[in-house]
């Protein structure tokens, strides 16, 4: 083979759906465009790779590069055994968390990881009971546990937050704790739900045989200070204490009873913008129909995503969190209300297709409706689940309408088959959206008409909306300095992840909670 001479950093190449894709025939394709034998290019590796079926074309997008340009991300420090002092509390075993206490072990520094859950495996068996019984135990579900809310979902990993640091990172170190190399190419990497649990665990383990502390079924219900205003410890449900000289508190979007105690303890909380609607399911042969055409039945492509959104008067109506070929579960971690979301397991393999399709809702909304306060988006949030949970017959049934009849204003006698195992209860879901005193239903039904025209069938007979989808993000902002990443307030405070405002997903939230261990050690390491 001559020596290598061509060089370049990458290439995007379109292929059609009957195009090879194998190593020889991607290896012509780029000789080809460069007009330069195939001897001469070096060995090259798939960087990305995406679906495009704009316009009734499908095709795969991808993109390529010399191996040598395309190395591995983990320039990073390995994690090294460390000081058994436990400095640093972790409240929250979700990505900030997680990732948190595993960028601190890149430095050495230990620290004691509390979760008010369980560890996957007994998680499970919860899930289970909650999903088949419908029995809700308010400190392990679909929100907490060992790996925070993410863990028993879609594992979805795509992020638009690649300034908050390195989205590489997070990709390469999933994949060493034994997610499949797929989420490194894939333009929209996910995971799924049977197969990220044993990601979570094996990092967690990983950890623990460094110096690592975890501790579950540690509810944190008090964090007490120094006399100079600095933070001293957390105390536990069970009444003990944990000491350390920093607190990280990445405890997630649901944990509703976090924000109570900081504001007990004089903590300024700010509230804020967030989403709350549905989950809308259709048949997923639907959605590979309308996304795909002629080319639904294709064996080369995967289930059918979409993302729809329309604006009106600056308050959105979008998808968020879409499953194809996907699941609904109950998702409530109160007694008193019902809260639907979606999850996948990797194959993405189920007959349905579900998405979450909310509303935008702004401070400015909440205090027009009566709910003033840092926590009034929780107040509201809670009304409408309770809400749900009546209109659902004060079971875990999920009250539904199908979307033909919601646009018409009326309650639907049946429903579809659902992917959702507790089962829906037939009813008008606009009365339920609009029970928290802010009209949510006529906007969803505006866009839900736009969304027709352009998805023929998306607002049909066959798709079912299912409610509430409530918990998108927290409704509540833990401030902290633009510098520092502490609470103003409490001097080694770090507010971190979705429930402190700062993350929207999986990755973010690892990328912030990795961000926040960096600035503990630039305080504890470099004084």
């Amino acid at each position: 083979m001559r020596e290598t001479r061509l060089q370049f950093e990458e290439i995007e190449i379109d292929l059609g759906l009957d195009e090879p894709d194998d190593q020889d025939a991607l290896r012509a394709r780029v000789a080809a465009r460069f007009s330069v034998p195939v001897e001469e290019l070096p060995e090259l590796v798939l960087k990305k790779r995406a679906i495009d079926a704009r316009g009734g074309r499908v095709r795969f997008h991808l993109t390529i590069a010399p191996r040598e340009e395309s190395g591995p991300a983990l320039g990073e420090p390995t994690p090294r055994e460390v000081d058994r002092e436990g400095r640093v509390i972790v409240v929250g075993d979700g990505p900030a968390g997680l990732f948190c206490a595993y960028e601190l072990a890149r430095h050495g520094i230990g620290c004691v990881v509390l979760d008010r859950g369980k560890t996957v495996q007994p998680r499970r068996r919860d899930l289970k009971g909650l999903t088949q019984h419908g029995v809700v135990d308010p400190d392990s579900n679909y929100c907490f546990g060992e790996g925070g809310a993410g863990t028993y979902s879609d594992g979805k990993l795509y992020t638009r937050s690649h300034k908050r640091g390195d989205v590489r990172d997070v990709l390469e170190l999933l994949h060493l704790y034994g997610a499949p190399a797929q989420i490194l190419v894939d333009a929209r990497p996910h995971i799924g739900s049977n197969k990220l649990p044993k990601v979570i665990s094996a990092m967690r383990e990983r950890l623990v045989e460094l110096g690592v502390v975890f501790q579950f079924g540690a509810r944190v219900v008090r964090i007490d200070r120094h006399s100079s205003g600095a933070v001293r410890s957390v105390v536990l449900a069970d009444g003990s204490e944990v000491a350390g000289e920093a607190v990280v508190l990445a405890t997630g979007h649901s944990a509703r009873d976090v924000y109570e105690l900081l504001d007990d303890a004089g903590v300024r909380l700010v509230g804020k913008g967030f989403a709350l609607g549905v989950r809308i399911e259709h048949p997923q042969a639907l959605i590979n129909g309308i996304q795909y055409g002629k080319h639904r039945d294709h064996p080369k492509l995967p289930n059918a995503a979409y993302r729809v959104a329309h604006t009106e008067e600056q308050r959105g109506v979008f998808s968020f969190c879409m499953c194809p070929g996907g699941f609904i579960v109950p998702a409530s971690t109160e007694l008193d209300g019902l809260v639907v979301n979606g999850m996948s397991l990797s194959r993405r393999d189920s007959p349905y297709a579900n998405s979450g399709l909310v509303v935008s809702v702004e401070p400015e909304d909440l205090e027009r409706a009566g709910y003033r306060g840092p926590l009034g988006g929780i107040v509201y949030q809670r009304a409408i689940e309770r809400a749900a949970k009546l209109a659902g017959g004060g079971t875990l049934r999920a009250p539904a309408t199908r979307a033909s009849d919601f646009l018409k204003g009326r309650a639907s006698n049946s429903t579809p088959d659902t992917s959702y195992q507790p089962g829906l209860f037939p009813t008008d879901l606009r009365s339920v959206l609009d029970s928290g005193g802010i009209e949510l239903s006529a906007r969803m039904a505006r866009a839900l008409a736009l969304f027709e025209k352009r998805m023929r069938g998306y607002a049909g007979d066959d798709a079912v909306l299912v409610g509430v989808e409530s918990r998108t993000s927290s409704p509540v902002r833990v401030p902290r300095d633009a510098d520092s990443l502490q609470s103003p307030d409490m001097k080694g405070l770090y507010p971190t992840g979705e429930g402190a405002g700062y993350a929207g997903g999986i990755v973010s939230a690892a990328l912030d909670g990795m961000r926040v261990a960096r600035a503990i050690v630039g305080v504890l390491v470099q004084g």
